[in-house]
Order: structure tokens, then sequence, then C-alpha cells
């Protein structure tokens, strides 16, 4: 049980269970591509992202760059879908991030074909009236299209305006886009028209490809849709009772006195408000449940606090947990409280729990959590060079050497502050060793042994060992949760096993199984156990071990550190003369321990103290 004053639980086996029975409304030759835009309507989009691929999504729909742009940084590399239309000065941005837009207009159609290739989705309006190409012209502006040659069709697709009620325009939007796509003499390799409500409603043999949104969140979008499939709700959002208070018959509670007592009753104070997204309209109209019992919201919902009756409740406690929506109540389902006020359950998931901690759960486990005041963006500037320039400049005064703060930027600090209001979690004895020794068989490298070592809560049942050639390949690598080892190989060297490789890999006691992976400049090295899924959400030990080869002509090494960190001893081992050390420490111990014998360098913190990211060492010899 955690100690929040509210928080949302996201059951991810409902999710599945949602996706394998929609799955059976599929045509044989049906794949999906999972919804994802508005954070996946409040759920959040990297954790659903994850699932939605272990269940077959074969690509992710996201609203604008911006949520493109976070799933790659967050290490989700599938197709991504663009659906609402993009500016021209995004285009870069696009192709940079392998993203996919949708063309519903020849002038980004132009535009895009003079930057470069890509793949794109085209929209065709059939009758929802908002972006794409007019279904009357949708043909010809297609054979326009077909002439840029920079542009790949992947995808022809429009969109139901009411799949849900309204079967006979339904049928006539299909009918429209059916006959476009009858015409066309070269497929796309997807065709798409059904969201959620239409894969039920509107089953079809000519498209390959559904966009699954709402449905999949376990909310209906009508009551009809009740008798067809059973689904769960995903989302539940809970907070705590944090004052117990009686009114007298006559008082009035919250703003503008809209609740004026009818007797005497018994009523708590729950710390949320419309805020926290759950909805103003719900004044004097919303319910919650205490103990199994239904209760009703009374007076006006403020900004942070709302008032319920909880007069039935036999001896209530302040602490104890009110669910605010979801569970198995069915009474507080999104649709139903909607209902209450003539509102959108789109609109109410898409915003409650704004103020409150995420948890995950699979099987009735926690198995992941995301922060408070979830900001999840990409700054426009990330990639500026100016932003790279003060962050050099500032290292510079603090070393008072350029040659050695461009050394510790480029290596170290390279995009660092990508993402921003992460979950952390943190290392803690952090030991770090790295030998090198004279080689017969590649004469101008060192031999090279590395010893790593830490403890932190265990995120997944697996963690990846990554090696590149360009720190640009490697990068990509720095803001993946499940990446726990990362190591900067010569660009003359071969990505190869014997170049690279895990001698051992443990955690706690348990010896894991590897599994290498050469591909896109790079090596991912796997290590997994079944045993690990029974270790998640646990502190574990960390062990990683690996011989490799460093170039003697380098003349430096740099180990940096990327998460937070309680507690830091690297040290740096060979028979060179003359190495030193220039530690860059950002936290409390600035200017951590440092240790030299003959052949040994070595650079600690107290066990105590904490290390910022952004951290490193660069041995220079």
């Amino acid at each position: 049980m955690n100690d929040d004053r509210s928080w949302t639980e996201i059951d991810l086996g409902n999710y599945q269970h949602n996706i394998e029975q929609l799955k059976k409304f599929f045509s044989p030759q049906t794949n999906f591509m999972q919804i994802v835009k508005a954070d996946a309507y409040g759920h959040g989009a990297f954790q659903i992202a994850k699932k939605a691929i272990e269940c077959g999504a074969v690509s992710l729909g996201v609203a604008n760059l911006q949520e493109g742009i976070l799933l790659r940084y967050q290490g989700i590399s599938i197709p991504i879908i663009i659906l609402s239309p993009s500016l021209n000065s995004e285009i870069d941005q696009i192709l940079q991030y392998d993203l996919i837009p949708t063309v519903s207009s020849m002038d980004f159609a132009r535009a895009m074909n003079k930057k470069g290739k890509n793949k794109i989705h085209l929209n065709i309006d059939t009758g929802m009236g908002r972006s794409g190409f007019y279904y009357q012209n949708a043909l010809s502006k297609i054979k326009e299209i077909r002439r840029l040659t920079n542009l790949e069709i992947e995808g022809i697709f429009s969109h139901f305006a009411s799949a849900e009620n309204d079967i006979a325009f339904t049928e006539l939007q299909a009918d429209r886009f059916h006959k476009i796509v009858s015409k066309l003499d070269e497929k796309p390799k997807y065709i798409h028209i059904a969201n959620s409500s239409g894969v039920i409603f509107s089953p079809d043999n000519y498209t390959n490809l559904v966009r699954l949104g709402l449905l999949t969140y376990g909310i209906y979008s009508n009551k009809p849709l009740k008798d067809k499939i059973k689904l769960k709700p995903v989302m539940t959002f809970k907070t705590r009772i944090t004052q117990i208070k009686t009114a007298q018959k006559g008082d009035s509670i919250g703003y503008n006195q809209t609740f004026i007592a009818p007797k005497t009753i018994k009523y708590a104070i729950l710390p949320v408000g419309y805020a926290d997204g759950y909805d103003f309209l719900l004044s004097n109209k919303g319910i919650a449940v205490l103990r199994n019992s239904i209760c009703k919201v009374i007076g006006k919902v403020s900004m942070d606090m709302t008032a319920l009756d909880i007069s039935q409740i036999s001896d209530p406690q302040v602490g104890d947990v009110v669910t605010m929506l979801g569970d198995s109540h069915d009474d507080i389902t999104a649709e139903n409280l909607t209902d209450l006020f003539g509102g959108l359950s789109y609109e109410l998931v898409s915003q409650i729990g704004r103020r409150a901690k995420r948890y995950y759960t699979q099987n009735g486990k926690i198995i992941d959590s995301s922060p408070l005041l979830r900001r999840e963006f990409m700054p426009k500037d990330l990639s500026d060079k100016k932003l790279g320039d003060i962050i050099e400049t500032a290292i510079e005064q603090r070393l008072q050497s350029k040659e050695i703060a461009s050394l510790v930027h480029e290596d170290i600090l390279k995009r660092m502050f990508a993402e921003k209001d992460k979950d952390i979690h943190y290392r803690k004895n952090f030991k770090h060793s790295i030998k090198f020794e004279d080689s017969n068989e590649f004469t101008d490298y060192y031999l090279t042994s590395t010893e790593l070592s830490f403890s932190k809560k265990l995120q997944n049942d697996h963690f990846i060992v990554a090696c590149a050639k360009t720190e640009k390949d490697l990068e990509k690598y720095f803001l993946r949760n499940d990446v726990e080892y990362r190591w900067l190989l010569d660009n003359k060297i071969d990505l190869k096993k014997m170049f690279f490789s895990v001698t051992s890999v443990k955690i706690n006691d348990l010896e894991l199984y590897n599994e290498m992976k050469i591909s896109d400049g790079s090596i991912e090295i796997k290590c997994y156990h079944p045993k690990l899924k029974e270790l998640m959400g646990k502190e574990v030990n960390f062990s990683i071990s690996t011989k490799t080869y460093y170039p003697k002509n380098s003349h430096q090494l740099s180990v940096y550190i990327i998460e937070m960190t309680q507690g830091v001893d690297i040290s740096f081992e060979s028979n060179i003369v003359n190495i030193e050390a220039v530690p860059i420490f950002s936290g409390k111990s600035k200017f951590p321990k440092l240790v030299k014998t003959d052949h040994q360098i070595s650079i600690s913190t107290a066990k105590n103290e904490w290390v910022f990211p952004t951290s490193g060492v660069v041995f220079v010899y």
C-alpha cells in the first residue's frame, strides 16, 4: 500500500484482456495500430506502447510531432504515425526521428518530397469533415502524389464520424472509401478506416489495419457496445480522506453555497479537485466509492478539494481510500461518471490524475510507476547548438580548461537533459573498475576488462548491455530504462563478438543468460532469466563484466554516470606510466577522494553521498 494523497492505477493485464477481446472481431488479414495520443488518453503513452507491442501492435498512432519524438527518446522503435496534419516546419524532425506523417494537402506533400525519402499515410475525408483529401478528389490527388518520387504511400485511411451510433452514415463512409481503394491499381501496404467501435460495428474484408483507441482502455463509447464485447477498465483513480467533518441542518458546503445540508450529515474532505482532472461539472453530481458504498459529491468541486457525503459509513477514518473512478465499480466508470453531467469519457480520462503518481500493475503486482506532475515533452531547442555551447562553457569555467571541457561535453553531457519528469530510479554502491593489459593479438589496442556492480530497483525482466562505434549510435541508449551498461568502441574495430563480449552478468547470485544482436551500428546484448519476473520492483544487486579492446592512441578514457547514484567508486588499472584523473562530480561531493598508486588510480565518495547525473571521470594517459 502506498502513502500517496492520490494516485492512479493502470492495470496492464486489463489492457491485454481488452486487446484479446477486440481481436475476436478482426478479419484474418487484420493488424492493429494502438492509438497513444494525449499520453494514451491519460494512461501513459510509453508504458501502453510497450504493452501494445507485446500484444502485437504493428504501429502506434500519435497526434503530433512532439508525441512521436518523446516515444523515440524513450526507446520505442516500431513505426509511429502522426495522425493529425503536420506543419512544413516540422518536416526535418519528422525525418530525423523516423516518423510517418499523415498527408492531407498537396502543399505539405511537395514540401515533404523536397526534403528526402519518407513513408507517408494519406488521409481521405469521407464524411468526418476535418482533415484529409475530399473523397471526390482523392483519386486525382493520389495520382499526383505518386509522381513525387521521394514519397512512399505506405498507407491510405479514412475516419468514421460516428461508428458507435450511426450505422447508416458509417456504411456510407465505408462505401465511399471502398470505391476509392478498389480503383487503385497499386494498393498501399496498409488500408484502414475502422476505429475501436468500427471494428465491432462495421467489419469489412478490404482493409488490413484497424486503429484501436478508447475500447482498449476499457471505456465504452456507447451502451449497446456492452452487449457485444466485455471490457475491463484499465484506469482507476484513488485518493484518501484527509478530514472528516459534520454539517448541521442548514449549513452550506463549498463555494457559493450550492449545497445546503438538509439534515445533520457526516462528510469527508478529499484532497483532489478540478486541478487533478476531477471535472468541475461533477459538482453536486459526482459519486465515489468508500468501503464498497456509493457516496455523493456535495458542493462545488474546488481546485484542490472535494466534499463527499459519508453519512452511511460506519466509523470512517482519516486515511481511508476512496475510489473516484474505475476499478470494478460500474457506477464510477468513466462513461457513467460523464453521463452525470453530459461530458465526454475521452476528456475525463485524459485529464484525471494530473497531480497523481501512476502505478502500473500486472496480475495484481506493481511493475512500474511514473511521477507526479507529469509534463513529458521534448523542448524545441533540444538539438540547438546554443544549448550545447552554454553547457560546455559552464564546464570550462569549472575546470579552467577548454580542451577538457569540450571532451567532457562530447563524451558525457551531450543530450543528457533530453527527457523531463521521468521517475527516478537511482543506483547505490556504484563500483566500476577498468583494467588495461597489452594484447598480443592487436598491438595497437589494450585488452580491456571491466567490472561494474551496483544495486538498484529492477524495472524490467531483462536488461541490455549496449556497445556502439560512434557517439551518435550510443546516444540512443542513454534514455532507455532497460539499458544498464553502455560502451563506446573504437570506430576502426568491427562490431564482432571477439571485440566486445559480456563475460559474466548476474542479478544477486543469479547468473543470467545473454544473447547478442548486431545491427544499426551497435551491439545489443540482452541479459535475461525467467526468475527475474519475480524480482521486478525489488532492489537487487547488478554485476556486469566485459572484455573489449581500447585504442592506445586515444590517450583518454571517460567514465560517466547518467543516473542518480549514492556512493561511487571508479578505478583504472594499467602498467601505463603517468595516468591522471579529472573528476567532474555534481552533487555534495564535488571533489571526491582520489587515491593513486604506481599502477592504479581510483576516485570514490562516501557510501551515503549522492552524485548527480552528468558526473564522471576522464582518465588521461
